[in-house]
């Protein structure tokens, strides 16, 4: 097998020593660039990490935050035995039971509504009579025990739509403790009351009194549920990102912000953009409904949802374009994963169940549209519109602002840029064309003066004939001082181009630094790249 040296040769041909003062100075540089980089990446990495792990920390300290609703409708032992139950389990790692009279909520319909509108996360109510007919199921005999109805005494109402992971287990499962634990309440002796015995059938209705029913407002069971909030908005975020990179290469290559009128560049840029998340929130929401598993939503839905994803995936492409007009190069990818980890913060859990402080992330574009995607699928059961649009429109509205203004900068500093190209050629040509000049006059000068100080040959010398040299004799060394009158003349050459560099070099670090974003190659641009047609 070959070794690598002879894979590639040239890899370690004519490399300088790292003692050479060229590498001393490169080395120093070198490390002292990797060193700041070192620290800004991990103090933002270290500050990234603690601000996620902050939003889920000691989670289930907060859940006492979920508020749920009690209403007895009952006015008996159930609705006794649920309150004992609560008294044991009430802690801050379970939600809060808010219990409201009946005349508060007059028909089962208002317990709805009130979850709906997200008053409460979750409504338990005791039916009408159960209580009285639990008693007589239990004392009446096989026949009252055999009729009785034990899905007709407790029922709760909730949204799986909302942060299904979430209310899975805080809200259903906590309820489902609680009427469990009301049962034993029930059953050993707090609601019974007057019973002293039980036999018979009547014994499997004590033990198995009640069955608690679910109303659920949108069932969200699918696996595919629990990324909505965090791998989609993810992905949709990156693939902005990466688009616009392709955009800002397409620019380049052309250089179009030299060529065309800001106002034209703008409107160009803002309908490729609207097309390209117009179709990228068709994929997107295509893939969830695709993969949906029985999820019932219709296609009045799927209309809506992608509506909501093109001005969410719009808003992000301007917002990414504003960080790449106005920082820096080296501060563009940390603002990229910092967007995207704050955006996905922002709805990775509901903020009742995260430290206050976390609620700034109502500014952020993923806060909003998840909260309009969740209307859109319970059916506006998460009436958060009346802020979650302004915002988002909001941001669309100062992302293309900034953006247009970016436009005009980038423009005006295209313009600079070539002109400096120009002039900067240009100075180069006349430190050339000066030497060479001066290089002439010199030379000119010499042959002046060695004709001047020639004397004049003898009328002897003249009439001798032509006489060729010995055979043996050396030709006179003309080709060896041509090369070495070349070799000096590159060198005075080189010395004067690298003074004119060194010279713009320092002018272009006073004068102030544009940036046209992230350039991405075009792997699929099949176009001859040395063509260079008149954009029209």
């Amino acid at each position: 097998m070959p070794s690598l040296r002879t894979l590639y040769p040239r890899a370690a041909n004519k490399r300088l020593p790292s003692s050479d003062p060229v590498m001393r100075n490169a080395r120093f540089a070198f490390f002292k660039a990797a060193g700041t980089n070192f620290l800004y990446l991990q103090l933002l990495f270290l500050g990234l990490f603690c601000y996620i792990f902050g939003s889920l920390f000691q989670q289930n300290s907060h859940i006492h935050n979920i508020g749920i609703v009690l209403v007895d409708y009952d006015g008996g032992a159930i609705g006794d035995a649920i309150r004992a139950a609560y008294t044991g389990l009430q802690a801050t790692g379970f939600p809060t039971l808010t219990e409201q009279s009946p005349s508060e909520f007059e028909t089962t319909g208002k317990l709805w509504e009130a979850v709906c509108h997200t008053t409460y996360w979750g409504a338990l109510y005791v039916a009408p009579g159960a209580s009285g007919r639990l008693h007589d199921a239990l004392t009446g005999g096989a026949a009252a025990s055999s009729a009785y109805n034990r899905t007709d005494v407790l029922t709760y109402i909730w949204n799986e739509a909302l942060y299904p992971a979430v209310v899975d287990s805080a809200v259903s499962g906590s309820i489902q403790a609680l009427t469990e634990a009301a049962r034993i309440a029930y059953s050993t002796g707090n609601g019974t009351g007057d019973i002293t015995s039980v036999s018979g059938p009547a014994l499997s209705v004590l033990a198995n009194p009640w069955e608690l029913q679910s109303v659920n407002m949108q069932p969200t069971s699918q696996g595919s549920r629990v990324i909505y909030n965090t791998v989609v908005i993810i992905l949709v975020l990156i693939q902005e990102f990466f688009y616009l990179g392709t955009i800002n290469g397409l620019y380049a290559q052309f250089k179009l912000y030299g060529r065309l009128n800001p106002a034209r560049i703008i409107a160009v840029r803002f309908l490729i953009s609207l097309a390209y998340t117009f179709i990228g929130s068709l994929c997107v929401i295509g893939a969830i409904f695709a993969f949906k598993s029985g999820w019932d939503i219709n296609g009045n839905q799927f209309v809506l949802s992608w509506m909501a994803l093109w001005l969410f995936a719009h808003t992000n492409f301007l917002t990414f374009d504003i960080f790449t007009i106005y920082l820096g190069p080296p501060f563009i990818p940390m603002s990229l994963i910092a967007w995207v980890i704050l955006n996905v913060t922002s709805v990775i859990l509901p903020f009742d169940v995260s430290p206050g402080f976390y609620r700034v992330g109502y500014l952020f574009p993923a806060h909003e549209v998840y909260q309009i995607l969740t209307d859109i699928w319970s059916r506006g059961c998460n009436p958060q519109l009346r802020y979650a649009l302004p915002i988002l429109f909001a941001w669309e509205i100062l992302g293309l602002s900034l953006s247009s203004v970016g436009v005009y900068r980038r423009s005006h500093y295209a313009a600079l840029g070539e002109e400096r190209q120009t002039r900067e050629f240009k100075e180069r040509l006349d430190a050339a064309v000066e030497y060479e000049m001066s290089r002439l006059k010199k030379e000119g000068e010499k042959q002046h003066r060695e004709q001047v100080e020639k004397p004049e040959p003898s009328k002897a010398a003249e009439a001798e004939p032509h006489r060729d040299p010995p055979s043996g004799a050396s030709a006179p060394e003309t080709d060896s001082d041509d090369s070495d009158m070349e070799a000096s003349m590159r060198e005075e050459l080189a010395d004067i181009i690298e003074r004119v560099n060194t010279r713009q070099q320092q002018r272009r670090r006073s004068t102030p630094i544009v940036n046209f974003g992230p350039s991405f190659d075009l792997p699929f641009n099949h176009d001859n790249d040395d063509d260079d047609d008149e954009i029209r």
